[in-house]
């Protein structure tokens, strides 16, 4: 038999209409009674039983009966043949019949909550008198039901309590509900009468609450409806104008915004907010809406605004046993939603389970039909093959047959597609018929299809094609397809400029890593292997592109065999510079990858050899990329100071050795480039390996570095910030180092100390044996220094390196007479200290340091008569910046105004090598008061030192005055009589004009170099002293053939270069026959031109020289002429004037 719940209260009308045998007859009304409980009745507790205990707790009761307790009974009791329902009314009858007055007081205010008042609950709780003690027995039944039915009178009743109690009268007071006491505090014992007082005025408490609340609930509603009513009027005939905000609405949002400030942490806009609408508290939701429930915050609403209204019929409402026509005042409602939500839930997880299980089903029926059509699409194809039939007419004849179930007969069928071009016999035909159906076939269609694309596209457009070679090269399953698409993409344009090799190169690293090492080594490196030897330069650099950039992703062992093997062809064999140049860099990239130390020999000599390549683009690769990267893998290994530099110094050793009768200055300059390019690394490896490495800390305040504290780079690869890893921990190095080198020294420092111990005494040394004349050594040697001592700072420049250099020239008053104390001045050690070490910092102390070096160096090598080489170099050097020629010119000030002559007259000849570079102004201002100064010196030698330097000036210069200035004082040194007999002024003399002759203004050539040679050359015909006689003429001969490439007018022609000419050959005659007969020859020529200058002007004008150079002119245009192989319009074209 079936039980039945009697709390299931389901009272909907859909429930009513499926189930309308289910209910029992409750048609009588309260007032006609209730008869007793039949026999069995559940509600009737046996006489032996236990009065029931009321349970109560502080969670409200709900109306499916939770907190009721019934006996068990009740449940089998109401089974029959049919589940019936059991009235509220009963339910409370039975309550007040066995005495549970709090059961049904609760009973009573759930139902009120709910909106369905029972009348007998409420005219049993509003009549006081059921509640004044008359005795301390049970009321008869018929007392309590009364005598029209269950609770119909209104005589005095009593009710019992099982281990229940209240509190004292004094407790009367108290605002706590029923829920709310403690009923344990209480014992049997006490005055029950108290008791069941405080139990009424709690129970006309909880009423008085519930009347306030309705109050309030109606003050809400008039606070919404202030809104006068021909307002509402007009906001409902006019849509569009929007219906004023209500007090009530104002108020909430007022504290719904205020709530959304706080969370936020507006706090100062919410305190705003409070002050601006100070008559609201918005600390209590109840202040704003009288009994109004609180919505939800405003990004909850924010949130839900655009979802869609649930439905009006979206709560039902359930009963217990009532008649329909009392379920709205009678009977407990309840709102199942969550309940209803949940099955609606599961029915949707289940509707989707089956969506799913019927998509899966549905695919594999595609699957199975598109099977299936395939295999009659291959019979028909067969069938068409046998009949002759073309299979492009079966295929659309099955397509129509698929789609058209139409009775023709076959033959029709075929006739009637006839009439459908189609062409399926050829390669393409059968290509575009068989459309692919999986990523396979597409990968299979693609390579057969492309080697057929390829040819067929423009060239310049042939690399939109590589994604596509590629992404096919590296999915198509066929490996000798693969190789023909990889030999496509290699080959796909002839000559591939720079952009189009880089969109190749990118594919290939892309497919290298996809497809990983193993194929890259089998499919990618005999692509570039073919290639090694192309024609086309441009092939081969993609070559050698391809090496470097593939080198990552190729097995450790191809990268330092095969590949390096390959490059190092390539580097040796190749013509194109471009190709080279490539190589280097990939050979750089192959040193950053390598990592076995037996390749360490081959690439030093892969380094040496790519330095001493004959381009200059090669040679400036390996020094940007290959020596930096040799280097970071020789830092790795621990032998960039044990066995690299080492290594260099020792072949610039052994060139000098060589070298004593003639040094390979470009060798040297291999080696000592390759030096220099090794400082960074050398400097980093000393930071890297110093004490304080450990301590230094990128946090905190680090000073950013000077711009000018580090040279300035070849390449990034070259940057010591690049080489440490970043500017900041450079900086914090570079602090840490400072200090160390100033207060802490160097002590535990082995990399430092291989620097100040061994490398710079062994550079000092190479140094001195350097030829001092050679301005190419010195030059790249003072490069080196001046690199060397920026990059490891002016602390250690001023510690380390300058007093090494002071030890070994010992610049003292002591040795000025000691000779062999001298011997290290005349090397060039002086040059290169001066202009590499003493010029690295600019400051005035450097300065000075600098000009007192100099100053020395020309006192010592004047009163010493030792050759002033070393001061020469040192003053070319420095001359060639113009920074350094105040600085120059204050040290020749000082020789100017020195005591001894021999001072004075170095630096009279110093002067001749700084008149070149310095500008006019100061020329004017400092250069020729000086050498005025020294022409009018009681020393002869003296007067005679300055004549060199006035030449200059007047090659150089062309301001008028100046010139006019040099001319009066070479004229005074010609013309004075106490220089007659001067033959070594006479030299000198000789010796400058044939040295600036040629480059000086022409009026001063004709006007003053030529007559005053011509007067020379006349007087030394009487020259008694053979010796300087054949001096003098020999120094002529030098002049004259110098000045026979100038252009000479007839005039000067004929008064004073022949007659010069015929006095020298006078003196060769007797003195130097074989200079007798080129004097012969050349006089024969000037002879010819000045004849026929009335015939031919131009020709007349050209001098000997000019002549000569006109003759080979012709002769190569001539020959150039003749290896045109133009037509005759073209050669027309030649000569055409350009518009």
């Amino acid at each position: 038999m079936a039980s039945v719940n009697p709390f299931n209260l389901s009272d909907s009308e859909e429930e009513a209409e499926r189930r309308p045998n289910e209910t029992v007859d409750t048609g009588r009304s309260p007032s006609e009674g209730a008869p007793g409980p039949p026999p069995g009745n559940p509600f009737s507790p046996p006489a032996d039983a236990e009065p029931p205990t009321l349970l109560l707790s502080s969670n409200r009761t709900s109306p499916s009966g939770e907190g009721i307790s019934f006996s068990a009974a009740a449940t089998s009791a109401m089974a029959g043949g049919a589940e019936t329902r059991v009235s509220v009314d009963v339910v409370a009858a039975q309550l007040l019949r066995d005495q549970y007055i709090l059961t049904a007081l609760e009973f009573h205010t759930e139902l009120l909550e709910a909106g369905r008042e029972l009348p007998r609950l409420r005219d049993y709780f509003s009549n006081p008198g059921n509640f004044e003690r008359q005795s301390g027995t049970p009321p008869a039944k018929d007392q309590v039901l009364g005598p029209g039915g269950p609770l119909g009178g209104q005589g005095p009743a009593t009710f019992r309590y099982s281990s229940v109690g209240y509190g004292e009268e004094d407790r009367a007071g108290s605002i706590s509900t029923l829920d709310s006491l403690d009923f344990a505090r209480y014992s049997d014992d006490g005055n029950r009468e108290s008791d069941e007082r405080l139990a009424v005025l709690e129970f006309e408490l909880r009423k008085a609450k519930e009347t306030i609340q309705a109050l309030r609930a109606n003050l809400t509603q008039a606070a919404e409806s202030e809104v006068p009513s021909q307002e509402r009027k007009n906001f409902k005939s006019s849509p569009e104008i929007q219906e004023p905000i209500r007090p009530l609405e104002k108020r909430a949002l007022n504290f719904l915004v205020n709530e959304f400030l706080l969370k936020n942490e507006y706090k100062l806009s919410s305190i705003t907010f409070s002050d601006e609408n100070d008559d609201q508290d918005f600390e209590l939701w109840d202040d704003v809406g009288l009994n109004i429930p609180k919505p939800p915050d405003l990004l909850q609403l924010y949130r839900k605004c655009g979802a869609p209204l649930s439905s009006p019929r979206s709560t039902v409402d359930a009963s217990v046993g009532v008649d329909f026509g009392e379920l709205s005042g009678n009977s407990i409602t309840q709102d199942p939603t969550k309940n209803l939500s949940q099955q609606l839930e599961y029915q949707i997880s289940l509707l989707n389970s089956e969506k799913q299980s019927l998509a899966e089903q549905i695919k594999k029926l595609q699957r199975c039909c598109a099977r299936v059509h395939m295999s009659l699409y291959m019979q028909l194809n067969e069938a068409a093959c046998v009949a002759g039939c073309d299979p492009a007419y079966m295929t659309v004849f099955f397509s129509l047959w698929l789609w058209c179930h139409r009775k023709l007969s076959p033959a029709f069928q075929q006739a009637l597609l006839s009439f459908c071009r189609m062409c399926s016999d050829s390669r393409l035909g059968a290509e575009v018929s068989r459309i692919a159906d999986s990523e396979e076939s597409v990968m299979l269609m693609l390579g057969r299809c492309l080697p057929h694309i390829v040819p067929n596209v423009l060239l310049a457009k042939r690399e939109e094609l590589i994604p596509l070679i590629l992404c096919t090269a590296c999915l198509h399953p066929e490996p000798k397809e693969r190789d023909q698409l990889l030999h496509i993409l290699f080959n796909l344009i002839k000559r591939p400029d720079d952009e189009q090799r880089q969109m190749i190169l990118t594919g290939c690293v892309a497919f290298a890593k996809h497809v990983g090492p193993t194929r890259v080594e089998a499919e990618l490196l005999p692509q570039c292997w073919e290639q090694i030897n192309h024609k086309y330069p441009e092939r081969r650099l993609l070559v050698a592109e391809s090496c470097g950039a593939l080198a990552p992703y190729l097995p450790k062992e191809i990268r330092s065999s095969l590949v390096l093997s390959m490059l190092q062809q390539m580097l040796t064999e190749d013509k194109a510079d471009m190709v080279r140049e490539a190589v280097v860099k990939s050979l750089s990239i192959i040193m950053g990858y390598i990592d076995d130390p037996d390749k360490y020999p081959q690439g030093f000599e892969l380094m040496l050899l790519s330095l001493g390549d004959p381009s200059e683009r090669v040679v400036s690769a390996v020094h940007q990329v290959f020596i930096p990267a040799f280097a970071a893998w020789t830092t790795e290994l621990g032998t960039l100071h044990t066995a690299l530099i080492p290594s260099l110094l020792a072949r610039i050793e052994k060139l000098l050795l060589q070298g004593e009768h003639g040094l390979d200055e470009h060798k040297l300059h291999v080696f000592l480039s390759a030096l220099q390019s090794l400082i960074p690394p050398l400097f980093a490896v000393v930071l890297q390996n110093a004490p304080f490495t450990s301590r230094a800390k990128l946090h905190g305040d680090i000073p950013a570095i000077e711009v000018t504290r580090f040279p300035r780079p070849a390449s990034p690869l070259q940057d010591v910030a690049t080489i440490i890893g970043s500017r900041e921990m450079l900086s914090a190095l570079l602090l840490l180092y400072d200090h160390q080198l100033e207060h802490e020294g160097t002590t535990g420092w082995d990399s430092l100390l291989w620097v100040v111990n061994q490398l710079l005494p062994l550079l000092i040394e190479i140094v001195g044996r350097i030829n001092v004349t050679s301005t190419t050594c010195v030059h790249e040697f003072s490069r080196f220094f001046w690199r060397f001592c920026r990059t490891f700072g002016k602390i250690f420049t001023n510690t380390k390196v300058k007093p090494q250099f002071q030890e070994i020239l010992r610049l003292s008053e002591e040795n000025v007479d000691a000779s062999a104390g001298n011997g290290i001045l005349t090397k060039a050690t002086v040059p290169i200290y001066a202009t590499g070490v003493l010029t690295c910092y600019n400051q005035e102390e450097d300065r000075k340091l600098l000009v007192g070096f100099l100053e020395d160096v020309m006192t010592t090598l004047s009163l010493s008569h030792a050759p002033l080489d070393s001061l020469k170099a040192s003053f070319v050097e420095l001359g060639a910046n113009p920074v350094y020629h105040e600085l120059l010119l204050t040290v020749l000030w000082y020789g100017v105004v020195h005591t001894s002559a021999l001072v004075r007259c170095t630096a009279a000849r110093m002067f001749e090598l700084l008149v070149k570079g310095v500008n006019e102004t100061l020329v004017a201002q400092r250069v020729v008061p000086a050498l005025i100064t020294l022409s009018s010196d009681p020393e002869i030698s003296v007067r005679i030192s300055t004549i060199p330097a006035f030449g200059t000036i007047m090659e150089t210069v062309t301001q008028k005055e100046l010139l006019e200035r040099v001319k009066m004082q070479l004229a005074s040194f010609l013309e004075d009589p106490q220089y007659q007999d001067q033959h070594s002024l006479h030299m000198e003399i000789i010796r400058t004009f044939g040295r600036v002759g040629p480059n000086a203004e022409p009026r001063f050539r004709d006007d003053f170099v030529l007559p005053h040679l011509h007067k020379l050359a006349l007087a030394n015909n009487s020259q008694a002293t053979e010796t300087k006689r054949i001096d003098i003429a020999t120094q002529l001969f030098e002049a004259y053939s110098a000045l026979s490439c100038c252009f000479i007018s007839e005039e000067v022609m004929t008064n004073h270069f022949l007659p010069g000419l015929r006095c020298l050959r006078a003196d060769m005659e007797q003195l130097s026959p074989e200079h007798e007969v080129i004097l012969s020859s050349m006089i024969k020529e000037c002879e010819i031109k000045v004849e026929n200058r009335g015939m031919a002007d131009a020709q007349g004008s050209m001098s000997i020289a000019s002549s000569l150079v006109g003759e080979d002119a012709k002769t190569k245009f001539l020959s150039k002429m003749g290896q045109l192989t133009t037509s005759g319009a073209m050669l027309a074209n030649v000569f055409q004037r350009k518009k």
